[in-house]
Formats: structure tokens, C-alpha cells, sequence
């Protein structure tokens, strides 16, 4: 089978990846390891920036989105036992997020894939890349049903998460990689109950550690707190889990928290990963293959996003226009990007969370830091920038 990109991968990334290309005309084949219900099932983030629902609608895939998306212009800090809340619409000049599950969007990409009729390979194993670098056409190798297929193209989008194939292909001589790994997860509660704000997300900074409110839909919420990573999902039962997260974050909002039972309950870690460069010959990382940031700031989609536009731009550039520009400065172009936001998202997994130095003096700077937040309009306005998502370049 010839093709003209081969996108791996079918979450989110290479699904836009690949409503970009179809839209433009450029043929292309999405090769994905899983099943179509096991990417359908898995539970990720859910605020969207303005940039990630422009590129959505621009793909055509913004309808339901528009219909059911929930716009957030605040944002609220709390902590020392009081809450901020920021006016994200006012600090960015008209600005906000959106808060919209991350399956939802994976529904909305699956059913336009669907209907559009480009060919998707899900269940396909022993994916293997090849003549990345040669002057011929690469060639993915993979087994599906049994039978092992080769598929050549022109170009290789690697969207295939951070344990996928594609930046595995890389040569050691050539990929260089930059990680931070944090002294603690995420303990994440998913409830059909209301949420305890429906205007605004709630990140909580105590000394009993870092708490998250959040939502998904006006009747469906997202909780977090910061836990060990030597805890288990069994250790913590539901009423430990409400007990703990109404402790973290300042009475009034404790209050007003609506408590039933879980339907999901899991634990992550949290890292900060790069990967150097993002295109090795006809190879191109994108997303969760390339980056890795801390869900603090909700980053993740939101910078695969920026990746698939930058990057969806230059294959259309080279195939549509003949040119290529974008191709050649799309590693260090979407690099920029990425380490930008990768400080923003350290710089708040650091200010809001419990460490193993964070006694005393160390929560008394992340309070005093806070209060500077609070009471400075230039850092308050820093802080938004970097929250609602700083511009994508053009290649």
C-alpha cells in the first residue's frame, strides 16, 4: 500500500493530524496499535485552550463542541485558607478556556474519520518504521488480523504517545531527551455530581498538599489530590478521598462540595519530558511521542494540538504549495513552544505543590509568592498569558 503520510497513532493528535490532511486533499493512512473502543475509553484532560477549539472548528469538527462546551473565563488560586480568582477574559484581552473532555473530543474526531472514509488500521502489532532516512519512501511494517502488511509513504507523522514506536526510531546519536520526574501523582476522582464551580477551576495550594477542582460537565466532576506514588488506587476509598480534598482547599469551597460516588478512580505520575529534535528524515513527532508536561495547567492536548497545526500545516505546505519551509522549520519552531509551556507547567506543579523540602520556610515562599500573584497586575497577567495559551507561530 502507497500513501502519502503515514500518521501512527489514533488519539487525538493523529486523528486532527489527520482531518487536517484530508481536508487539504493529501492522502494519508492512520495505523494505531489499539482498538478503536480502547482509545474511545481512555480518560484524559478536559480544558480546552481558544487555539485547540479554533483549530477544532476549523476542522470541521467544532459542532458539538460549540453545543455543549462550557466556557471558563477565571481562574482560582487558592490557599493559607482563602481563594483568588483571576479574570482570565480580562487579563488576555477577551480570552478563555473551555472545558470539554478530552474523550469527547476523540468521539468528535472518530465519528468525522468515520464519515469521511480515509482508512484507519486499528489493532494493528508489531509496528515497525523503516528507511526513515534513505532517499525512497519510508515503510511501516505491522501485523493486523494476522497478516503482516507494509504501508510506504512519503512522510511519517509519529502520534503515537510517549511509549509508541515512532520516537523509538529515532538514533540514539541523533534524539536527545530532557525529563524531570516529580516525587508524587495525581489521585483523580471522576463523580456524577455537580461542581463545586462551574464558572471557574479551582487549583488549591495547602500543607497537606496540592487539590484540583474540576468538571466535565454541569453535572459531572473532576476531583484530584496530591498523593504518594507508593499509594494505591485501593488505598483510598471514597469517603478518605472527599475527607482529604475538602481539608485541602479553603472552608466556603469545602462547603459547597457535592460528595457521591466515584465512577473512575485512578492514580498518575507527573513528569516534564522532551524530546530533541522532532523530525528525524521523513520521521515527524508530534504530541505525547515528543512531549510529556504535568497536568498542572492542563497542557497536554492543548500542545499536541499546537504540534498537529504546525505540523499539518507544512505537510500541506510541501504537498499543496511545493514548498518546504515548513517542513524544515518545524522541529525548532513547535521546540519553542514546547519548552515555553513546559516552564509554565513546572513553574506551577512547583508553586502548587507539597515536596519533600515544602516544611516551613518552603510553603511559607509558595504562599508569599501567591499573595504576589494576587496583588500584582504584571504577574497576574503572566500568569493568564500562560494559562489560556501562549500564541502558535506560523512555519
Amino acid at each position: 500500500m502507497r500513501t502519502q503520510v503515514a500518521i501512527i497513532g489514533a488519539g487525538p493528535a493523529g486523528l486532527m493530524l489527520g482531518q487536517m490532511l484530508h481536508r487539504a486533499g493529501v492522502d494519508h493512512v492512520i495505523v494505531e496499535r489499539q482498538s478503536a473502543d480502547y482509545v474511545m475509553s481512555r480518560i484524559r484532560a478536559g480544558i480546552l485552550e481558544q487555539t485547540t477549539v479554533d483549530l477544532l472548528h476549523e476542522v470541521g469538527v467544532g459542532a458539538r463542541l460549540a453545543q455543549e462546551a462550557l466556557p471558563h473565563d477565571e481562574l482560582t488560586l487558592a490557599f493559607a485558607g482563602t481563594k483568588h480568582t483571576f479574570s482570565l477574559h480580562q487579563l488576555t484581552g477577551g480570552k478563555r478556556v473551555w472545558a470539554y473532555g478530552q474523550t469527547e473530543v476523540t468521539k468528535d474526531l472518530m465519528d468525522a474519520r468515520a464519515a469521511c472514509g480515509r482508512p484507519t488500521v486499528y489493532e494493528a502489532t508489531d509496528v515497525s518504521l523503516h528507511d526513515l532516512d534513505g532517499d525512497g519512501p519510508a515503510t511501516v511494517r505491522y501485523t493486523h488480523q494476522g497478516v503482516t502488511q507494509e504501508l510506504q509513504a512519503d512522510f511519517v507523522a509519529g502520534c503515537d504517545g510517549f511509549h509508541g514506536v515512532a520516537r523509538k526510531s529515532m538514533p540514539s546519536g541523533v534524539l536527545k531527551e530532557f525529563e524531570k520526574v516529580y516525587p508524587f501523582g495525581w489521585l483523580g476522582v471522576l463523580a456524577d455530581v455537580p461542581p463545586v464551580s462551574p464558572h471557574a477551576i479551582i487549583y488549591g495550594n495547602s500543607a497537606l498538599g496540592f487539590s484540583l477542582c474540576s468538571l466535565r460537565s454541569m453535572t459531572r466532576s473532576r476531583y484530584y489530590v496530591q498523593c504518594p506514588m507508593s499509594d494505591r488506587v485501593e488505598d483510598w476509598s471514597d469517603a478518605r478521598f472527599w475527607a482529604e480534598l475538602k481539608a485541602r482547599v479553603d472552608p466556603h469551597t469545602a462547603e459547597g462540595i457535592v460528595t457521591g460516588p466515584s465512577i473512575e478512580k485512578s492514580i498518575a505520575p507527573l513528569r516534564s519530558f522532551v524530546a530533541e529534535p522532532m523530525r528525524w528524515g521523513k520521521l515527524f513527532l508530534a504530541g505525547d511521542a515528543a512531549h510529556i508536561v504535568p497536568p498542572t495547567g492542563a497542557k497536554g492536548l492543548n500542545l499536541a494540538a499546537s504540534d498537529v497545526r504546525m505540523l499539518g500545516q507544512a505537510l500541506i505546505s510541501h504537498f499543496v504549495d511545493k514548498s518546504d519551509a515548513g517542513i524544515k522549520h518545524y522541529s525548532a519552531i513547535a521546540l519553542r513552544r514546547i519548552w515555553r509551556t513546559e516552564r509554565f507547567s513546572w513553574w506551577l506543579t512547583s508553586l502548587m505543590h507539597k515536596f519533600p523540602d515544602t516544611e516551613g520556610f518552603g510553603q511559607r515562599v509558595q504562599e508569599a509568592e501567591l499573595d504576589y500573584l494576587v496583588n500584582s497586575p504584571a504577574a497576574a497577567t503572566t500568569l493568564a498569558e500562560n494559562y489560556v495559551g501562549l500564541p502558535i507561530e506560523s512555519l
